[in-house]
């Protein structure tokens, strides 16, 4: 009975087929829907309704950067990313998002070669990526091809909150595009000369390496028989050594630090000359000499003196040079000084000095020292050269005294002389230049002068010679040096200016200006502000301080002199604060009457204890305009890796505004002494409590030890 059963049912199904067959050949129509025999007798489809067309996916729902309905890879803009909507409450700092992304971006910089830590960008912003790997694990450092600066890459990845700021965590390669610009090859000194954003290929050897924070290599300095120039780039300065002759392409541009960039402009100043962005085309692995024929010799002056208007950044120079090591707490300085000791500037460190201890076994010693001006440190009142040494050479040297005038008349003669006067100066002048340094004495100077009606000087019983000015007019003034029956001179031209009537308003008055408004206002200059360009201002009325437009002004101006300030009232304080320091900011000197005269103009406040500054209102900030006179003592604190300074009543101490004990060198000779102090509070940095600036330390017989920070 089941195999009758199984039997009907296979004929059953044969026969269904069939009749299905038969039915699908009589509507001329394949098993499949099918149409036989092309289309040039369809008319609508055989008059059938066209099926309707999948509609297009709205991608409404994304999950991992695909959609769930078509499994679509969406691609999200880096302005894109959600970052608005991870709030504190949601994700905290340290919180990594749970969703993930694909980005498709360029390589603006790369941060670290090893775990491909790196900034990328769109049309829309950019990005930083903490670290680049595939998926089956292999690091950014380890891919046999991986993408470099300029490249387009497609990542998968995660964001990371950290310190408030949102950033890519791990980034997933899915696929990269490497991108080969068609790039001139030029000169370094060509390259030097180019436009910002210029792409440039050029060839040298690497004859220094710079450090940032940690010892970790940031860029190097690049030669060749025309020039040199740095090439910033972590992933390169790891790469290559001293001595290696490379190729790169890079991007000519300007550096400068971000919260110094208005200084600069201010002062013409375009910033650090180099190429960033670069890419190692070839590298020799050699050990090579650097071109040295192209090398100006000069001076540490001269190079000093050159107006930050001048690309001079990363050009090397060959000078007669002062190695000094300057320990600090918890780091170390190091200056390029002129052969004088005096005239340079310090090293540019980012390591807290520990990149030049190289340098140590050359303290001491004037060498010959190839270096390069790296950047200028611009603040509000100008720009100062940062050196970096690219190589230094003990030859043992010994100064020629044949040269004795010319240096007396070079470093000591003709600097004392400005090229106008609204005054007179009766500066008394150097007539005798000795240097144990370099191991002369008694070398001569003298002056004259091409019309004595606008420019002499007298001689006094001792032999000292005084500098005056008398009428307006033009002089031509000779500094004439002598040594050993040998001579040399140099002319200085000297301009005295009308004495011009100032409508000048008071210093209390100037005080009551409204924040932004312009003052001139005349007075007695007084003792410095420490860890400002400033000094405080004295009349009958009141005292203010003075932040000055030019750090050279402190050269043309000495504590005693009366002097017309222009200038705006203003209060410095820091960004989103209340309370600060009154200040006259952006001051210059519009005319300077000289003179010896007592700063002290008005009574300081005496009845007052230490216990009354230490309790005073930060948001009284007239408090920054006055003067108190009392009996404190100093108090030094030195760590490893700070030093502060303070003035105390036994019970309570008062900070001195400082970056650190060493500004008050003078000062801390009275360590642990009971001194009479002229002190004013002060606030630049709008702290809760106010610090305090000691003006000056009152002996018992009257004379007093001035704040002279930053006067010559």
């Amino acid at each position: 009975m089941r195999k009758n059963l199984s039997f009907i049912l296979r004929v059953s199904m044969v026969i269904l087929l069939l009749v299905m067959t038969l039915s699908a050949i009589s509507c001329d129509k394949l098993p499949f829907g099918k149409p036989q025999g092309g289309d040039q007798n369809d008319q609508g489809n055989n008059g059938q309704t066209p099926p309707e067309e999948e509609p297009e996916c709205l991608h409404e729902s994304v999950v991992d950067g695909k959609c769930t309905s078509c499994r679509e890879i969406i691609i999200t803009s880096i302005s894109e990313l959600p970052l608005d909507k991870y709030t504190d409450s949601i994700l905290p700092d340290g919180s990594v998002s749970r969703q993930l992304y694909y980005v498709k971006a360029t390589v603006k910089e790369l941060l670290n070669s090893n775990s491909g830590e790196m900034i990328i960008e769109d049309e829309t912003g950019s990005i930083r990526v903490a670290s680049l790997s595939k998926k089956n694990g292999t690091t950014y450092g380890n891919m046999s091809e991986r993408p470099d600066e300029l490249d387009e890459i497609l990542i998968h990845c995660t964001l990371e909150k950290a310190n408030g700021e949102w950033h890519i965590r791990v980034a997933y390669l899915v696929e990269f595009t490497a991108v080969e610009p068609q790039i001139d090859s030029v000169s370094i000194a060509e390259a030097r000369e180019a436009e910002a954003g210029t792409l440039v290929s050029v060839s040298g050897v690497v004859a220094q390496i710079a450090y940032a924070n940690g010892h970790v290599p940031t860029g190097v300095i690049l030669v060749d028989e025309t020039g040199s120039i740095y090439v910033y780039g972590r992933d390169i300065a790891a790469e290559v050594k001293v001595g290696n002759k490379i190729t790169v392409n890079a991007t000519k541009a300007y550096w400068i630090l971000e919260d110094e960039v208005n200084n600069a402009e201010k002062f013409g100043y375009k910033g650090s000359c180099q190429l960033e962005y670069a890419k190692i085309i070839s590298n020799d692995k050699g050990t090579n000499s650097f071109d040295k024929s192209w090398i100006e010799e000069t001076t540490v002056k001269e190079v000093m003196d050159t107006p930050v208007t001048e690309n001079i950044t990363n050009k090397i120079f060959k000078v007669n040079a002062l190695i000094k090591k300057a320990p600090g707490n918890g780091f170390t300085n190091y200056y390029i000084d002129d052969i004088d000791g005096i005239t340079g500037s310090y090293v540019y460190t980012q390591c807290n000095g520990s990149d030049f201890s190289w340098l140590d076994k050359f303290d001491g010693k004037i060498c010959t020292v190839y270096f390069v001006a790296m950047n200028a440190k611009s603040s509000s009142s100008g720009c100062v050269w940062r050196l970096l040494p690219v190589e230094v050479i003990d030859e043992g040297y010994v100064f020629d005294t044949t040269k004795a005038a010319e240096y007396a008349v070079k470093y000591h003669g003709v600097g004392q002389f400005l090229s106008s006067y609204t005054g007179d100066p009766k500066t008394v002048l150097q007539s005798v230049v000795s240097s144990e340094l370099l191991g002369f004495e008694g070398a001569t100077l003298s002056y004259s002068s091409s019309d004595e009606a606008v420019v002499y000087f007298t001689t006094d019983n001792e032999g000292n010679v005084t500098f005056h000015c008398g009428n307006a007019g033009n002089a031509t003034v000779t500094v004439a040096g002598s040594y050993n029956g040998l001579t040399y001179s140099e002319t200085v031209e000297i301009t005295v200016e009308e004495n011009k009537e100032h409508d000048y308003i008071s210093i209390a008055d100037a005080i009551a200006k409204e924040v932004g408004e312009e003052v001139i206002i005349r007075g007695i200059v007084g003792p410095s502000v420490v860890n400002q360009e400033a000094f405080y201002l004295f009349d009958e009325s009141g005292m203010v301080a003075v932040k000055v437009y030019e750090t050279s002004i402190f050269e043309t101006i000495e504590i005693g002199h009366e002097v017309v300030i222009k200038g705006t009232r203003d209060m410095w304080h820091k960004s989103g604060y209340d309370h600060g320091q009154i200040v006259i900011s952006d001051a210059t000197v519009e005319a300077n009457y000289y003179g010896e005269h007592d700063y002290l103009t008005f009574d300081p406040i005496s009845d007052k204890d230490l216990t009354h500054l230490i309790s005073l209102d930060k948001l009284d900030m007239s408090e920054t305009t006055k003067l108190y006179r009392m009996t404190v003592s100093i108090k030094v604190v030195d760590s490893a890796y700070y030093s502060n300074i303070y003035v105390s009543n036994g019970d309570k101490d008062l900070i001195l505004y400082c970056s650190s004990a060493t500004q008050y060198n003078w000062l801390k000779a009275y360590d642990g002494q009971t001194v009479t102090v002229e002190i004013a509070p002060c606030n630049w940095n709008s702290k809760a409590n106010f610090g305090a600036c000691v003006l000056a330390v009152v002996n018992e017989d009257g004379t007093k030890e001035l704040n002279s920070y930053n006067f010559k």
